[in-house]
């Protein structure tokens, strides 16, 4: 065997180790969200149990606002879909067009977190906090707990960028890029999930 075929062979298993690792690493990643479904699964739990214990305090048709959190929904679902596009552009290779809509979904991610703060502030200044009503401290663990997740994702998405700036388009970028497709969507179903059950049945 010659010196060339023997670079090329050891250049394609090398190629083939990172493949592997990569798809090991995703694999991986599905395990952490099974977990993460386990946690929210116990959330929901705990919320259904309690959303009637108000203690006398007001129930969720007193304090929601549909039209803001509906907004707050929005904001999340366009932030997937600048996701998606930037997942695209990752496939086509375009460092530049990965960074633009990593960059929107940011912002668009950013913008929910806000709205979220702005919502738990507004609740505890009317004198609504967590320590109102059993009904409150599951509304605040579950829906805060989400918004925890959404900020990690932000600093996540930040990372990212700059990875992407500094060293390309890597197998080992993708591969996070892929873990961060995966945690950014997991977290918009779970927030349509919150949506569904704690505002809009809340508020019927």
């Amino acid at each position: 065997m010659s010196t060339e075929t023997m670079t090329n062979h050891n250049h394609a298993h090398e190629h083939h180790g990172h493949h592997d690792a990569g798809a090991t690493k995703v694999f991986g990643f599905w395990i952490y969200l099974m977990s993460d479904c386990i946690l929210f699964a116990c959330l929901f739990a705990t919320y259904a149990v309690l959303v009637n214990g108000t203690a006398g305090g007001p129930s969720g048709k007193e304090i929601f606002g549909l039209s803001f959190v509906l907004v707050e929904t929005f904001l999340l679902l366009f932030s997937s879909i600048t996701y998606g596009f930037a997942m695209l552009g990752m496939n086509k290779g375009k460092i530049g067009q990965v960074n633009a809509w990593l960059g929107m979904t940011f912002l668009f991610g950013l913008g929910f977190v806000a709205m979220e703060l702005y919502e738990f502030h507004h609740l505890i200044v009317d004198g609504h906090g967590p320590d109102r009503s059993a009904f409150l401290s599951g509304f605040f663990a579950l829906v805060a707990t989400h918004g925890i997740h959404v900020t990690c994702g932000l600093v996540w998405i930040i990372i990212m960028i700059i990875q992407v700036t500094r060293r390309g388009l890597t197998d080992v970028n993708k591969t996070r890029l892929n873990c961060l497709s995966l945690f950014w969507h997991f977290l918009d179903v779970v927030w349509i999930c919150v949506f569904t059950v704690v505002y809009l049945l809340g508020a019927m």
